[in-house]
């Protein structure tokens, strides 16, 4: 397992899946069957497009910024250019604490012969922006105009409810800042569920990374990694509970429509990494935990 404070770029560690099913009646994705060794006691979620989705179309609000800095150097590159560069290191980086992308950002401004901000300046800046995009969205949480439901992933709260019911702990890690984490958890009541074990990006970026969740998971809990469930849409967080030796469930959430059926980009992006399951949401939580606990498929 690399260092615990460093986050890989995405590389795909498993090119040919072969065949997979799907537990009877259900849109859970086995790719392959779970080992019954120990007990999953712990569970680890991510929390953008995991959980909430408060910030869905985060992309559209960083990718524009990435363009016009990138236009303020000076570079003859089109507009279009740019876009697509920016939107597939943004993707690339996707899961990973948003400093990399900035970071990346500063890169692509030094090449072009400038000189670039601070990592940290462009994160506030996205941040900035994206505020005003979702500040609607979390104003009508706090005044209860809408409900948490309606911007969750369908059927989170049934499904934490299930893990807490047979005794798994929960704990939540996000490249996201951990000052907006916190108080969109709050917002969306899932600060019922993870008390203070809810963990986000910190402006020292090594301090923080869900490796060392996961290792402080493990280690205070005196257990070793096949005690551990992990649930994410990126690919940090499956890549980092299967080097730890646990169970990863990929959740191919479909953010926009919130349709039932997985995005195919994400699934293959969590294929890539070694996902033991997908899922699009969390509809089948009865079925899941029942799997993953107990080794039962219904029929």
């Amino acid at each position: 397992m690399p260092e615990a404070n460093y986050e890989e770029d995405y590389k795909r560690v498993v090119d040919e899946v072969g065949s997979t099913k799907f537990l009877p009646g259900t849109g859970i994705e086995i790719i392959r069957d779970l080992p019954r060794r120990k007990p999953l006691r712990h569970a680890l979620f991510d929390f953008d497009g995991t959980l909430s989705l408060i910030r869905e179309g985060w992309p559209e609000v960083m990718v524009p910024l990435m363009v016009e800095i990138l236009q303020a150097t000076g570079t003859d590159e089109s507009p279009e250019k740019l876009h697509e560069l920016a939107l597939g290191f943004v993707m690339t980086l996707n899961g990973k604490q948003t400093i990399y992308q900035m970071m990346r950002l500063a890169e692509e401004v030094r090449a072009r012969g400038s000189v670039p901000e601070d990592p940290l300046v462009y994160k506030q800046q996205y941040h900035d922006r994206l505020m005003e995009r979702i500040t609607a969205r979390r104003e009508a949480l706090r005044q209860g105009r809408v409900r948490p439901e309606q911007m969750l992933v369908p059927y989170s709260f049934e499904m934490l409810e299930s893990l807490r019911c047979r005794g798994v702990r929960l704990y939540m890690a996000s490249g996201t800042d951990e000052t907006y984490v916190l108080e969109e958890a709050r917002l969306l009541g899932l600060d019922a569920y993870f008390g203070e074990h809810i963990y986000g990006a910190l402006d020292d970026y090594r301090s923080f990374s869900k490796a060392m969740v996961i290792e402080r998971i493990l280690k205070e809990n005196e257990v070793d990694g096949e005690a551990l469930l992990g649930f994410g849409d990126g690919y940090v967080e499956i890549q980092n509970v299967k080097s730890a030796g646990g169970t990863a469930i990929g959740v191919a959430s479909d953010e926009t429509g919130r349709s039932g059926q997985p995005d195919a980009w994400k699934r293959d992006r969590l294929l890539g990494v070694g996902a033991d399951a997908i899922i699009p949401d969390y509809r089948d939580h009865e079925v899941l935990v029942e799997y993953l606990l107990d080794g039962v498929e219904r029929t």
